[in-house]
Protein backbone atom coordinates (compact mmCIF):
# COMPACT_ATOMS: atom_id res chain seq x y z
CA UNK A 1 0.00 0.00 0.00
CA UNK A 2 3.15 2.34 0.98
CA UNK A 3 4.30 2.18 -2.37
CA UNK A 4 1.51 3.90 -4.04
CA UNK A 5 1.53 6.56 -1.41
CA UNK A 6 3.26 9.89 -1.96
CA UNK A 7 4.70 9.94 1.47
CA UNK A 8 7.68 12.45 0.35
CA UNK A 9 7.53 15.39 -2.31
CA UNK A 10 8.00 14.66 -5.88
CA UNK A 11 11.05 16.97 -6.12
CA UNK A 12 13.21 14.89 -3.27
CA UNK A 13 15.95 12.89 -5.31
CA UNK A 14 16.40 8.97 -3.70
CA UNK A 15 19.68 9.86 -1.90
CA UNK A 16 18.73 12.89 0.14
CA UNK A 17 15.68 10.65 1.51
CA UNK A 18 17.89 8.09 3.08
CA UNK A 19 19.94 10.65 4.02
CA UNK A 20 17.64 12.07 6.18
CA UNK A 21 15.85 8.85 7.70
CA UNK A 22 19.52 7.86 9.15
CA UNK A 23 20.15 11.06 10.18
CA UNK A 24 16.57 10.62 12.31
CA UNK A 25 17.56 7.23 13.67
CA UNK A 26 21.08 7.51 14.27
CA UNK A 27 20.47 9.72 17.78
CA UNK A 28 17.21 7.26 18.76
CA UNK A 29 19.74 4.54 18.51
CA UNK A 30 22.67 6.33 20.36
CA UNK A 31 20.42 7.92 23.46
CA UNK A 32 20.06 3.97 24.26
CA UNK A 33 23.81 3.80 25.25
CA UNK A 34 24.33 7.44 26.54
CA UNK A 35 24.05 5.81 30.16
CA UNK A 36 26.47 3.32 30.36
CA UNK A 37 28.75 5.42 27.48
CA UNK A 38 31.20 6.54 30.97
CA UNK A 39 29.73 4.94 33.80
CA UNK A 40 32.33 6.40 36.27
CA UNK A 41 31.06 9.42 35.09
CA UNK A 42 27.36 9.13 34.90
CA UNK A 43 27.55 7.85 38.62
CA UNK A 44 29.82 10.96 39.86
CA UNK A 45 27.46 13.76 38.65
CA UNK A 46 25.02 12.27 39.87
CA UNK A 47 25.88 11.09 42.80
CA UNK A 48 24.84 7.31 42.38
CA UNK A 49 26.46 3.86 42.34
CA UNK A 50 27.67 2.42 38.98
CA UNK A 51 24.05 -0.42 39.12
CA UNK A 52 22.36 3.22 39.54
CA UNK A 53 23.77 4.16 36.09
CA UNK A 54 23.24 0.40 34.55
CA UNK A 55 19.98 0.79 35.27
CA UNK A 56 18.97 4.52 33.91
CA UNK A 57 19.67 2.17 30.72
CA UNK A 58 18.01 -1.04 31.47
CA UNK A 59 14.21 0.99 32.52
CA UNK A 60 14.33 2.70 28.90
CA UNK A 61 15.06 -0.87 27.24
CA UNK A 62 12.32 -2.25 29.26
CA UNK A 63 9.92 0.56 27.75
CA UNK A 64 10.84 -0.20 24.61
CA UNK A 65 10.72 -3.52 24.54
CA UNK A 66 7.18 -3.49 26.07
CA UNK A 67 5.82 -0.54 23.93
CA UNK A 68 6.51 -2.05 20.85
CA UNK A 69 3.21 -4.38 20.68
CA UNK A 70 1.27 -1.29 21.41
CA UNK A 71 2.80 1.00 19.30
CA UNK A 72 1.59 0.23 16.08
CA UNK A 73 -2.02 1.29 16.93
CA UNK A 74 -0.75 5.11 17.40
CA UNK A 75 1.23 4.68 14.28
CA UNK A 76 -2.07 3.62 12.63
CA UNK A 77 -4.09 6.71 14.34
CA UNK A 78 -2.02 9.46 13.18
CA UNK A 79 -0.47 10.70 9.88
CA UNK A 80 3.29 9.81 9.70
CA UNK A 81 4.73 13.34 9.62
CA UNK A 82 2.67 14.53 12.88
CA UNK A 83 3.87 11.61 14.27
CA UNK A 84 7.48 11.62 13.19
CA UNK A 85 7.44 15.60 14.48
CA UNK A 86 5.11 14.78 17.92
CA UNK A 87 7.61 12.17 18.88
CA UNK A 88 10.82 13.76 18.01
CA UNK A 89 9.34 17.05 19.97
CA UNK A 90 9.00 14.93 22.59
CA UNK A 91 12.02 13.44 22.91
CA UNK A 92 13.81 16.95 22.54
CA UNK A 93 11.77 18.00 25.85
CA UNK A 94 12.68 14.59 28.00
CA UNK A 95 16.52 15.25 27.07
CA UNK A 96 16.42 18.86 27.85
CA UNK A 97 14.83 17.88 31.39
CA UNK A 98 17.23 14.95 31.74
CA UNK A 99 20.07 17.61 31.01
CA UNK A 100 18.73 19.62 34.12
CA UNK A 101 17.61 17.06 36.21
CA UNK A 102 20.49 16.05 39.35
CA UNK A 103 17.63 13.55 41.15
CA UNK A 104 18.12 10.22 39.95
CA UNK A 105 14.65 8.56 40.65
CA UNK A 106 13.26 11.46 38.46
CA UNK A 107 16.14 10.46 35.85
CA UNK A 108 14.50 6.88 35.82
CA UNK A 109 10.74 8.40 35.32
CA UNK A 110 12.45 10.04 32.22
CA UNK A 111 14.06 7.98 30.80
CA UNK A 112 11.37 5.69 30.67
CA UNK A 113 9.59 7.61 29.06
CA UNK A 114 12.20 8.32 26.44
CA UNK A 115 12.34 4.32 25.95
CA UNK A 116 8.58 4.46 24.85
CA UNK A 117 9.42 7.76 22.73
CA UNK A 118 12.31 6.51 20.99
CA UNK A 119 10.03 3.37 19.92
CA UNK A 120 7.71 5.37 18.23
CA UNK A 121 10.49 7.56 16.61
CA UNK A 122 12.51 4.55 15.14
CA UNK A 123 9.22 2.57 14.30
CA UNK A 124 7.72 5.60 11.81
CA UNK A 125 11.42 5.98 10.78
CA UNK A 126 12.38 2.25 9.95
CA UNK A 127 9.04 1.89 8.63
CA UNK A 128 9.44 4.36 5.98
CA UNK A 129 13.04 3.20 5.46
CA UNK A 130 11.68 -0.14 4.19
CA UNK A 131 8.84 1.36 1.92
CA UNK A 132 11.58 2.42 -0.07
CA UNK A 133 13.04 -0.86 -0.41
CA UNK A 134 11.18 -2.82 -2.84
CA UNK A 135 13.39 -6.06 -3.56
CA UNK A 136 14.05 -8.75 -1.11
CA UNK A 137 17.61 -7.91 -1.61
CA UNK A 138 17.23 -4.28 -0.84
CA UNK A 139 15.78 -5.58 2.66
CA UNK A 140 18.20 -7.51 3.28
CA UNK A 141 20.80 -4.79 2.74
CA UNK A 142 18.33 -2.60 4.42
CA UNK A 143 18.37 -5.17 7.98
CA UNK A 144 21.92 -5.25 7.63
CA UNK A 145 22.80 -1.56 7.69
CA UNK A 146 20.19 -1.36 10.45
CA UNK A 147 22.01 -4.31 12.31
CA UNK A 148 25.17 -2.79 11.50
CA UNK A 149 24.12 0.69 12.97
CA UNK A 150 22.90 -0.84 16.09
CA UNK A 151 26.02 -2.52 16.99
CA UNK A 152 28.45 0.30 16.14
CA UNK A 153 26.39 2.26 18.83
CA UNK A 154 28.25 1.33 21.45
CA UNK A 155 31.65 2.00 20.40
CA UNK A 156 30.40 4.80 18.68
CA UNK A 157 29.09 6.54 21.63
CA UNK A 158 32.39 5.58 23.57
CA UNK A 159 34.43 7.37 20.92
CA UNK A 160 32.21 10.34 20.69
CA UNK A 161 31.39 11.08 24.28
CA UNK A 162 34.98 10.37 25.62
CA UNK A 163 35.98 14.15 24.26
CA UNK A 164 32.63 15.45 25.45
CA UNK A 165 33.07 13.88 29.47
CA UNK A 166 36.51 14.74 29.53
CA UNK A 167 35.98 18.92 28.86
CA UNK A 168 32.27 18.92 30.14
CA UNK A 169 30.02 17.75 32.93
CA UNK A 170 28.82 14.06 31.84
CA UNK A 171 25.21 16.23 31.29
CA UNK A 172 26.21 17.88 28.84
CA UNK A 173 25.54 14.53 26.76
CA UNK A 174 22.12 15.16 26.87
CA UNK A 175 22.12 18.47 25.14
CA UNK A 176 24.38 16.81 22.60
CA UNK A 177 21.49 14.27 21.57
CA UNK A 178 19.02 17.27 21.40
CA UNK A 179 21.00 19.41 19.02
CA UNK A 180 21.85 15.80 16.88
CA UNK A 181 18.21 15.42 16.77
CA UNK A 182 17.21 19.19 14.89
CA UNK A 183 18.92 18.25 11.53
CA UNK A 184 17.14 15.00 10.60
CA UNK A 185 13.64 16.17 12.14
CA UNK A 186 13.73 19.52 10.02
CA UNK A 187 14.78 17.72 6.73
CA UNK A 188 11.88 15.10 7.24
CA UNK A 189 9.33 18.49 7.94
CA UNK A 190 9.89 19.97 4.77
CA UNK A 191 10.44 17.06 2.54
CA UNK A 192 7.33 14.74 3.94
CA UNK A 193 3.56 15.17 3.44
CA UNK A 194 1.65 14.62 5.98
CA UNK A 195 -0.27 11.07 4.85
CA UNK A 196 -0.75 7.88 6.26
CA UNK A 197 0.88 4.45 5.70
CA UNK A 198 -2.15 2.83 6.69
CA UNK A 199 -5.96 3.22 7.07
CA UNK A 200 -6.93 4.97 10.43
CA UNK A 201 -7.26 2.84 13.41
CA UNK A 202 -9.11 4.52 16.36
CA UNK A 203 -7.64 4.31 19.80
CA UNK A 204 -9.86 1.45 21.67
CA UNK A 205 -9.85 -1.51 22.95
CA UNK A 206 -6.01 -0.99 23.59
CA UNK A 207 -4.44 -3.48 25.54
CA UNK A 208 -3.21 -1.56 28.55
CA UNK A 209 -3.50 -3.85 31.02
CA UNK A 210 -1.06 -6.59 28.76
CA UNK A 211 1.59 -3.30 28.04
CA UNK A 212 1.26 -2.39 32.10
CA UNK A 213 1.70 -5.93 33.71
CA UNK A 214 4.66 -6.83 30.95
CA UNK A 215 6.42 -3.39 31.63
CA UNK A 216 6.44 -3.77 34.85
CA UNK A 217 7.30 -7.37 34.83
CA UNK A 218 10.56 -6.73 32.48
CA UNK A 219 11.41 -3.56 35.46
CA UNK A 220 11.60 -6.04 38.13
CA UNK A 221 13.66 -8.50 35.83
CA UNK A 222 16.11 -5.24 34.92
CA UNK A 223 16.11 -4.36 38.56
CA UNK A 224 16.82 -7.72 39.54
CA UNK A 225 19.47 -8.69 37.27
CA UNK A 226 21.65 -5.27 38.35
CA UNK A 227 20.61 -5.02 41.80
CA UNK A 228 20.51 -8.78 42.99
CA UNK A 229 24.53 -9.17 43.79
CA UNK A 230 24.62 -5.82 45.26
CA UNK A 231 21.75 -6.39 47.61
CA UNK A 232 22.98 -10.30 48.23
CA UNK A 233 20.19 -12.13 46.13
CA UNK A 234 17.12 -13.32 48.01
CA UNK A 235 18.97 -12.77 51.07
CA UNK A 236 17.58 -8.88 50.93
CA UNK A 237 13.87 -8.24 51.13
CA UNK A 238 13.75 -6.18 47.95
CA UNK A 239 14.99 -8.45 45.51
CA UNK A 240 12.77 -11.59 47.24
CA UNK A 241 9.62 -9.29 46.68
CA UNK A 242 10.64 -8.51 43.13
CA UNK A 243 11.26 -11.97 42.07
CA UNK A 244 7.68 -13.01 43.41
CA UNK A 245 6.34 -10.43 42.10
CA UNK A 246 8.04 -10.83 38.66
CA UNK A 247 6.56 -14.56 38.90
CA UNK A 248 3.33 -13.28 39.59
CA UNK A 249 3.28 -10.87 36.66
CA UNK A 250 4.08 -12.98 34.22
CA UNK A 251 1.97 -15.55 35.07
CA UNK A 252 -1.24 -13.27 35.12
CA UNK A 253 0.39 -11.91 31.58
CA UNK A 254 0.59 -15.86 29.99
CA UNK A 255 -2.98 -16.31 31.64
CA UNK A 256 -4.17 -13.19 29.75
CA UNK A 257 -2.27 -13.78 26.04
CA UNK A 258 -3.89 -17.36 26.22
CA UNK A 259 -7.16 -16.44 27.22
CA UNK A 260 -7.39 -13.03 24.88
CA UNK A 261 -8.75 -13.19 21.21
CA UNK A 262 -6.18 -10.12 20.66
CA UNK A 263 -3.29 -11.00 22.75
CA UNK A 264 -0.49 -8.79 23.00
CA UNK A 265 1.58 -11.52 21.42
CA UNK A 266 1.65 -15.31 20.61
CA UNK A 267 2.55 -17.07 23.50
CA UNK A 268 1.66 -20.48 20.99
CA UNK A 269 4.92 -19.37 18.95
CA UNK A 270 6.73 -21.14 21.84
CA UNK A 271 5.72 -24.60 20.76
CA UNK A 272 7.68 -24.58 17.77
CA UNK A 273 11.53 -25.77 18.28
CA UNK A 274 12.58 -23.72 15.45
CA UNK A 275 11.34 -20.66 17.36
CA UNK A 276 12.48 -21.59 20.72
CA UNK A 277 15.98 -22.41 19.42
CA UNK A 278 16.71 -19.40 17.31
CA UNK A 279 15.03 -17.34 20.75
CA UNK A 280 18.33 -19.27 22.82
CA UNK A 281 20.74 -18.13 20.14
CA UNK A 282 20.17 -14.55 20.52
CA UNK A 283 19.72 -14.64 24.22
CA UNK A 284 23.24 -16.34 24.44
CA UNK A 285 24.47 -13.91 21.74
CA UNK A 286 23.96 -10.89 23.52
CA UNK A 287 25.65 -12.83 27.22
CA UNK A 288 28.59 -12.79 24.70
CA UNK A 289 28.10 -9.26 23.49
CA UNK A 290 28.23 -8.39 27.05
CA UNK A 291 30.83 -9.69 28.44
CA UNK A 292 32.80 -7.34 25.85
CA UNK A 293 32.29 -4.63 28.64
CA UNK A 294 35.13 -6.49 30.83
CA UNK A 295 37.32 -6.31 28.11
CA UNK A 296 36.91 -2.53 27.73
CA UNK A 297 37.37 -2.24 31.83
CA UNK A 298 39.88 -4.12 31.64
CA UNK A 299 41.59 -1.54 29.07
CA UNK A 300 40.53 1.30 31.38
CA UNK A 301 41.22 0.20 35.06
CA UNK A 302 44.56 -2.37 34.17
CA UNK A 303 46.06 -0.28 31.57
CA UNK A 304 45.60 2.81 32.37
CA UNK A 305 43.71 3.88 29.06
CA UNK A 306 41.77 6.92 29.30
CA UNK A 307 38.26 6.92 27.20
CA UNK A 308 39.85 8.78 24.75
CA UNK A 309 42.10 6.08 23.41
CA UNK A 310 39.76 3.03 24.58
CA UNK A 311 37.79 4.78 21.67
CA UNK A 312 40.61 4.88 19.31
CA UNK A 313 41.07 0.71 19.84
CA UNK A 314 37.87 0.33 19.45
CA UNK A 315 37.76 1.61 16.25
CA UNK A 316 39.56 -1.53 15.18
CA UNK A 317 36.32 -3.11 16.50
CA UNK A 318 33.84 -0.93 14.35
CA UNK A 319 36.06 -1.94 10.94
CA UNK A 320 35.67 -5.65 12.02
CA UNK A 321 32.33 -5.45 12.52
CA UNK A 322 30.95 -3.35 9.37
CA UNK A 323 33.00 -6.00 7.34
CA UNK A 324 31.47 -9.11 9.01
CA UNK A 325 27.92 -7.56 8.31
CA UNK A 326 28.44 -7.35 4.99
CA UNK A 327 29.93 -10.78 4.26
CA UNK A 328 27.07 -12.12 6.55
CA UNK A 329 24.72 -10.22 4.17
CA UNK A 330 26.26 -11.42 1.47
CA UNK A 331 25.81 -15.07 2.43
CA UNK A 332 21.98 -14.28 3.07
CA UNK A 333 21.78 -12.76 -0.33
CA UNK A 334 23.60 -15.98 -1.84
CA UNK A 335 21.08 -18.52 0.53
CA UNK A 336 23.58 -19.78 2.07
CA UNK A 337 22.31 -22.49 4.87
CA UNK A 338 21.87 -20.62 8.34
CA UNK A 339 24.16 -23.31 10.65
CA UNK A 340 27.19 -22.24 7.88
CA UNK A 341 26.77 -18.95 9.33
CA UNK A 342 25.97 -19.73 12.49
CA UNK A 343 29.05 -21.99 13.39
CA UNK A 344 31.53 -19.14 11.63
CA UNK A 345 30.47 -16.24 13.64
CA UNK A 346 30.13 -18.52 16.85
CA UNK A 347 33.70 -19.59 15.90
CA UNK A 348 34.96 -16.07 15.97
CA UNK A 349 33.21 -15.22 19.13
CA UNK A 350 34.64 -18.21 20.80
CA UNK A 351 38.28 -17.68 19.43
CA UNK A 352 37.96 -14.12 20.99
CA UNK A 353 37.57 -15.57 24.22
CA UNK A 354 39.84 -17.96 24.24
CA UNK A 355 42.45 -15.73 22.97
CA UNK A 356 41.82 -12.91 25.77
CA UNK A 357 42.18 -15.56 28.25
CA UNK A 358 45.78 -15.69 27.19
CA UNK A 359 45.55 -11.55 27.30
CA UNK A 360 44.30 -10.96 30.45
CA UNK A 361 47.97 -9.53 32.28
CA UNK A 362 48.54 -6.79 33.98
CA UNK A 363 52.11 -6.32 31.30
CA UNK A 364 49.53 -6.38 28.50
CA UNK A 365 50.67 -3.85 25.31
CA UNK A 366 47.49 -2.20 23.89
CA UNK A 367 49.06 -4.01 20.40
CA UNK A 368 48.20 -7.29 21.94
CA UNK A 369 44.21 -6.22 21.50
CA UNK A 370 43.99 -5.49 18.40
CA UNK A 371 43.58 -9.01 17.14
CA UNK A 372 41.16 -10.19 20.49
CA UNK A 373 38.50 -6.79 19.49
CA UNK A 374 38.97 -7.34 15.50
CA UNK A 375 38.04 -11.11 16.39
CA UNK A 376 34.47 -9.77 18.60
CA UNK A 377 33.78 -7.54 15.94
CA UNK A 378 33.71 -10.26 13.19
CA UNK A 379 32.08 -12.64 15.32
CA UNK A 380 29.07 -10.29 16.25
CA UNK A 381 29.08 -8.64 12.77
CA UNK A 382 28.38 -12.14 11.52
CA UNK A 383 25.85 -13.27 13.76
CA UNK A 384 24.08 -10.31 14.75
CA UNK A 385 21.90 -10.01 11.27
CA UNK A 386 20.97 -14.17 10.42
CA UNK A 387 20.14 -14.50 14.37
CA UNK A 388 17.59 -11.72 14.75
CA UNK A 389 16.00 -12.86 11.00
CA UNK A 390 16.58 -16.37 12.53
CA UNK A 391 13.66 -15.76 15.14
CA UNK A 392 11.22 -13.72 13.11
CA UNK A 393 11.35 -16.31 9.71
CA UNK A 394 10.96 -19.07 12.23
CA UNK A 395 8.03 -17.65 13.70
CA UNK A 396 4.69 -18.05 12.06
CA UNK A 397 3.36 -15.79 9.51
CA UNK A 398 -0.41 -15.94 11.28
CA UNK A 399 1.32 -14.72 15.07
CA UNK A 400 2.35 -11.55 13.04
CA UNK A 401 4.80 -9.47 15.27
CA UNK A 402 5.38 -11.82 17.81
CA UNK A 403 8.36 -12.84 16.86
CA UNK A 404 9.78 -9.12 16.61
CA UNK A 405 8.16 -9.00 20.15
CA UNK A 406 10.05 -12.21 21.37
CA UNK A 407 13.41 -10.89 19.89
CA UNK A 408 13.64 -7.64 21.70
CA UNK A 409 12.27 -9.59 25.00
CA UNK A 410 15.46 -11.99 24.35
CA UNK A 411 17.88 -9.06 23.86
CA UNK A 412 16.65 -7.39 27.04
CA UNK A 413 16.73 -10.59 29.24
CA UNK A 414 19.96 -11.37 27.47
CA UNK A 415 21.25 -8.29 27.92
CA UNK A 416 20.23 -8.03 31.37
CA UNK A 417 21.97 -11.61 32.80
CA UNK A 418 25.00 -10.73 30.87
CA UNK A 419 25.24 -7.82 33.87
CA UNK A 420 23.78 -9.60 36.97
CA UNK A 421 26.18 -12.94 35.97
CA UNK A 422 29.27 -10.41 35.45
CA UNK A 423 28.72 -9.26 39.18
CA UNK A 424 28.31 -11.96 40.09
CA UNK A 425 31.66 -13.45 39.38
CA UNK A 426 33.40 -10.15 40.08
CA UNK A 427 32.17 -10.52 43.89
CA UNK A 428 32.59 -14.22 44.18
CA UNK A 429 35.60 -15.37 42.39
CA UNK A 430 37.58 -11.92 42.44
CA UNK A 431 37.39 -12.20 46.15
CA UNK A 432 38.46 -15.87 46.04
CA UNK A 433 41.45 -15.68 44.09
CA UNK A 434 42.28 -12.48 46.28
CA UNK A 435 42.18 -14.30 49.57
CA UNK A 436 44.34 -17.44 47.93
CA UNK A 437 46.62 -15.09 47.07
CA UNK A 438 46.86 -13.46 50.53
CA UNK A 439 47.11 -16.62 51.81
CA UNK A 440 50.42 -17.53 50.11
CA UNK A 441 52.22 -14.41 50.68
CA UNK A 442 54.08 -14.09 53.93
CA UNK A 443 57.64 -13.35 55.05
CA UNK A 444 58.43 -16.94 54.04
CA UNK A 445 57.52 -16.09 50.25
CA UNK A 446 60.70 -15.66 48.40
CA UNK A 447 58.28 -13.62 45.51
CA UNK A 448 56.59 -11.77 48.24
CA UNK A 449 59.99 -10.35 49.57
CA UNK A 450 61.69 -9.95 46.11
CA UNK A 451 58.49 -8.00 45.19
CA UNK A 452 58.09 -5.64 48.41
CA UNK A 453 62.20 -4.99 48.65
CA UNK A 454 61.89 -3.92 44.82
CA UNK A 455 59.12 -1.59 45.72
CA UNK A 456 61.48 -0.15 48.68
CA UNK A 457 64.05 0.27 46.37
CA UNK A 458 62.27 2.22 44.12
CA UNK A 459 60.54 4.58 46.98
CA UNK A 460 63.98 5.36 48.78
CA UNK A 461 65.38 6.04 45.69
CA UNK A 462 62.87 8.73 45.08
CA UNK A 463 63.79 10.25 48.56
CA UNK A 464 61.05 8.27 50.88
CA UNK A 465 61.87 7.48 54.36
CA UNK A 466 62.81 3.93 54.70
CA UNK A 467 59.68 3.54 57.32
CA UNK A 468 57.34 5.28 55.14
CA UNK A 469 58.57 3.38 52.27
CA UNK A 470 57.99 0.08 53.85
CA UNK A 471 53.86 1.22 55.06
CA UNK A 472 53.65 2.11 50.79
CA UNK A 473 55.28 -1.08 49.53
CA UNK A 474 52.48 -3.41 51.47
CA UNK A 475 49.88 -0.98 50.15
CA UNK A 476 51.34 -1.30 46.58
CA UNK A 477 51.99 -5.19 47.06
CA UNK A 478 47.85 -5.50 48.02
CA UNK A 479 46.72 -3.42 45.22
CA UNK A 480 49.06 -5.71 42.72
CA UNK A 481 46.81 -8.44 44.31
CA UNK A 482 43.60 -6.60 43.85
CA UNK A 483 44.78 -5.94 40.31
CA UNK A 484 45.94 -10.07 39.63
CA UNK A 485 42.00 -10.86 41.28
CA UNK A 486 40.76 -9.49 38.53
CA UNK A 487 42.67 -10.16 36.16
CA UNK A 488 41.93 -14.14 37.09
CA UNK A 489 38.06 -13.23 37.67
CA UNK A 490 38.22 -12.07 33.65
CA UNK A 491 39.51 -15.03 33.12
CA UNK A 492 36.77 -17.32 34.63
CA UNK A 493 34.58 -15.80 33.32
CA UNK A 494 35.42 -15.97 29.16
CA UNK A 495 36.45 -19.72 30.42
CA UNK A 496 32.84 -20.37 31.23
CA UNK A 497 31.25 -18.08 28.11
CA UNK A 498 34.14 -20.02 25.67
CA UNK A 499 32.82 -23.58 27.46
CA UNK A 500 28.80 -21.99 26.53
CA UNK A 501 29.72 -21.20 23.32
CA UNK A 502 31.55 -24.48 22.65
CA UNK A 503 28.18 -25.74 23.61
CA UNK A 504 25.83 -23.75 21.06
CA UNK A 505 28.24 -24.70 18.52
CA UNK A 506 27.48 -28.67 18.96
CA UNK A 507 23.80 -27.54 19.52
CA UNK A 508 24.26 -25.73 15.68
CA UNK A 509 25.93 -28.72 14.44
CA UNK A 510 23.12 -31.33 15.89
CA UNK A 511 19.63 -29.32 15.11
CA UNK A 512 19.04 -30.83 12.04
CA UNK A 513 16.57 -28.07 10.91
CA UNK A 514 19.35 -25.46 11.18
CA UNK A 515 21.01 -26.53 8.25
CA UNK A 516 17.95 -26.37 5.99
CA UNK A 517 16.90 -22.81 7.22
CA UNK A 518 17.41 -20.11 4.31
CA UNK A 519 16.05 -16.78 5.48
CA UNK A 520 13.81 -15.79 3.50
CA UNK A 521 12.07 -12.15 3.82
CA UNK A 522 9.29 -12.31 1.19
CA UNK A 523 6.72 -14.68 3.72
CA UNK A 524 7.84 -12.65 7.10
CA UNK A 525 9.10 -9.73 8.25
CA UNK A 526 10.39 -7.76 11.32
CA UNK A 527 8.64 -5.25 12.74
CA UNK A 528 9.68 -1.73 12.72
CA UNK A 529 11.55 -1.47 15.64
CA UNK A 530 14.36 -3.59 15.59
CA UNK A 531 16.89 -3.49 18.66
Amino acid sequence: MSNQIPVFKPWVPEWLIRITLLLVVLPGIILFSLSISNVSAAAGYYGISPNDAQFSMIILYAATASFVVLEKRFFKNIASKMYLLISVLLLVTTCYICYHVRDFFVLLIFRYIQGLLTCTSLSITLTLMFTRLHTERSKEIGYSVVYCILLCVSPLSTLFTASIIDNFNFNVIYKCAIYSFLPGAALMCIIMNNVRLDRKLPLYQLDWASFVIYSAGLCLVGYVMVYGQQYDWFDDSRILYSVIAIAVLFSVFVLRQLSSKRPYFHIQAFKYRKFVLAALLLFVFYICRGSFGITTSFMSSTMGMDPIHVGYLLIYNLAAIIISVTISSRFLLMKKPLRQILILGFTFLLAFHVYMCFVFSAQVNTEDLIIPVILQGLGAGMLMTPVILFVISSSPAKYGTTGSAVGIFMRFTGFSSSIALINYFQLYRQNDHANRFQEQLSQLNPLAVQKLAMYKQALTGKGVAADQAAKIANGLLGRNISAQAQLRFAVDYYQLISWVLLAVILLVVLFPSTNRTVINLKSNQPAPVVY
